[in-house]
């Protein structure tokens, strides 16, 4: 059976304190804005709108849950790095994304959204350097790869590989296309091998805060 073809919608939260209990293992989905999150969720589960896809950038501003069929979760996080936003929305934010990565004792790893034209960005390279000391994995996705031609694609693959060799087999990485569809498989391999997948009430140490994600220059849309 397919790991997330079929999720449903769960609740959406302004702050951890309105997540349900921890129960069921939960998958982190977390990227820039604009770097193709929704659209690959939506993709994975087979539903055009299961999470938002906006052409504003930085409208999702909840903690989305879907709950999958084996009773584990995909947690669609604030998109991150959105310098136009307003001070005081990028701080809500990055309090719920460094309460939600610190202290959610079921966490079990991230999916790392990244654009395949444009990856391994500065704060892309905070979020991994951070979650990859906790121990915990870590699956990159390099969206919209259609946009790429096959030469392009394998260069963009080797040398994200390359640049994060140091990390080992925590930090795993693949192309991706919501719009081909592609990549679907892989992404549900690796995943579901994950410690924990299905397993409900697994605990997970709370380690230092993130860093602040934010940065100078602008960005795009979710």
């Amino acid at each position: 059976m397919s790991l997330f073809r079929h999720a449903t919608f769960e609740i959406s939260a302004a702050k951890p304190s309105g997540l349900p209990s921890a129960a069921g293992a939960e998958i982190a989905f977390a990227g820039r804005s604009n770097a193709g999150k929704s659209s690959a969720i939506n993709t994975l589960v087979g539903h055009t709108r299961l999470a938002f896809v906006s052409k504003t950038p930085g409208r999702t501003q909840l903690i989305n849950v879907f709950r999958m069929k084996n009773g584990a979760a995909l947690v669609d996080l604030p998109g991150y790095g959105f310098a136009q936003v307003p001070l005081a929305v990028r701080l809500q934010w990055q309090s719920l994304l460094e309460d939600y990565l610190t202290r959610r004792a079921n966490l079990t790893g991230l999916v790392l959204i990244m654009d395949s034209r444009r990856p391994l960005t500065e704060l892309d390279w905070k979020m991994i350097g951070w979650f990859g000391s906790t121990g915990r994995p870590i699956h990159c996705l390099l969206t919209k790869s259609d946009k790429l031609t096959r030469q392009e694609q394998t260069r963009t693959l080797r040398e994200t590989r390359d640049a994060l060799a140091d990390y080992g087999d925590r930090v795993t990485v693949q192309l991706f296309s919501s719009l081909k569809k592609t990549g679907m498989d892989e992404v549900e391999k690796i995943v579901g091998n994950w410690p924990g997948m299905g397993q409900p009430g697994r605990g997970a140490a709370e380690k230092e805060a993130p860093p602040v994600l934010e940065e100078t220059t602008g960005g795009t849309t979710l």
